[in-house]
């Protein structure tokens, strides 16, 4: 008998791949695998007897349990199927942007950004910010937003924010800071002065103003609009929304705003 190898017997079936996912719990009998794999009996038996037969798993008592040769492999496995599953999604939006500014812990951990979405707006919302995320931030406790621009209607979307109790944490660029004193000094005061709003300038080019337009997160989602790897901007936003995603995002955010001077007046 010709053995497999062990990368073709765990990704070259969906079934075996999911049978070891699902034995990573416990054990598990025959008719609770048919169940969650949603297969038949008659399809999933030759799987796990090539299962069997790689060493991966075993059966005792009429339950199916992962070997200590499965346990070891299905640990390693795991973060590298969460991470294609984040890219596999929006394979096309990933590569062709830039993730150069994401620091390495980060990166490793892409996986915790679990189920995103692109978001194409209307040319005529190509300069606004995302509706949806608009709203949840008006109902969020806090906003923390990294940006190299501004939106042109950026004083009603803060003051609105701020009007409604939102503590607003804004990291900017330097390049944008300067335009900000320059043009906006006196909007940026009255933010200041309300005790809602915390302005940290990033002092670095590198990273921030050539791999990235905007990023951020509130309490239920995180946004992201990045450049093209030729530094390109595309009306493209990505959204994530589940609270790991959240957390991934906030601390990407402390990794900038540790990074950055704190501003108290302007």
């Amino acid at each position: 008998m010709v053995k497999k190898a062990l990368l073709d017997v765990m990704f070259a079936s969906a079934k075996r791949k999911h049978t070891l996912l699902l034995l990573k719990d416990g054990p598990r009998e025959i008719e609770s695998l048919l169940h969650s794999l949603e297969t038949t009996r008659q399809a999933l038996l030759p799987q796990l007897k090539i299962l069997e037969e790689s060493y991966l798993i075993g059966k005792e008592d009429d339950a199916y349990r992962l070997s200590t040769i499965g346990e070891m492999i299905v640990e390693k496995m795991t973060p590298l199927i969460e991470t294609l599953d984040v890219l596999d999604t929006n394979i096309v939006y990933w590569g062709e942007h830039n993730l150069n500014f994401v620091p390495p812990h980060l990166l490793k951990r892409l996986k915790e950004l679990r189920s995103c979405k692109i978001i194409t707006p209307p040319l005529t919302e190509l300069y606004e910010i995302n509706k949806d995320f608009f709203k949840q931030c008006k109902i969020s406790k806090s906003i923390t937003l990294t940006f190299t621009f501004l939106y042109p209607n950026f004083p009603e979307i803060f003051n609105e924010w701020i009007d409604n109790g939102v503590h607003v944490t804004f990291i900017a660029s330097k390049e944008l800071f300067e335009r900000i004193k320059l043009n906006y000094a006196d909007e940026f005061r009255s933010y200041l002065n309300s005790g809602l709003f915390d302005i940290f300038v990033y002092d670095h080019t590198t990273h921030f103003t050539t791999h990235f337009v905007s990023f951020g997160y509130n309490d239920h989602c995180a946004f992201f609009r990045l450049l093209s790897k030729k530094g390109e901007y595309d009306n493209k936003q990505l959204m994530c929304c589940s609270s790991s995603a959240v957390e991934w995002n906030k601390e990407l955010c402390e990794y900038y705003r540790n990074r950055s001077t704190h501003i108290t007046e302007i």
